[in-house]
């Protein structure tokens, strides 16, 4: 396995869990989209950076697969890696970890987008080289 572009670290919030004591399971697109700018900040320094060259990224596309319950207090590492790099989609998949244990694997697919139009658009290829 590669090294991951960057490790979020996090602790599970009371609100986050759900009647069965065990986080709800919308919590961990919020974990993703949070390893996500940091991510961002890790490669270029901000999301503002990116927005300012005139383009963003959009989630088009979500998959997650749980492998074990997360609870209250439990302390998580959430791993970005790429998966794929293409000319104006990129997939990055997150990997949520209590300890040395895989709990719930993320796979997002994002579309860059003009910051104008928010139509697709082909990022700058030293921002598409960056997650390379």
């Amino acid at each position: 396995m590669t090294e991951p572009l960057v490790r979020m670290p996090l602790r599970v919030r009371f609100h986050e869990c759900d009647p069965q004591s065990v986080v709800f399971n919308a919590h961990y697109l919020a974990y993703a989209d949070m390893a996500s700018f940091e991510c961002l900040r890790e490669l270029f320094g901000s999301h503002a950076a990116v927005t300012a060259r005139g383009v963003d990224l959009v989630v088009a596309e979500s998959n997650l697969r749980y492998h074990l319950p997360c609870r209250f207090d439990d302390e998580l590492v959430v791993e970005v890696f790429t998966e794929r790099v293409g000319r104006s989609s990129l997939v990055l998949r997150f990997a949520v970890r209590r300890g040395d244990e895989l709990a719930t694997e993320v796979i997002n697919r994002y579309v860059w987008v003009s910051t104008e139009t928010m139509r697709p658009v082909t990022p700058p290829d030293d921002i598409r080289a960056a997650f390379g």
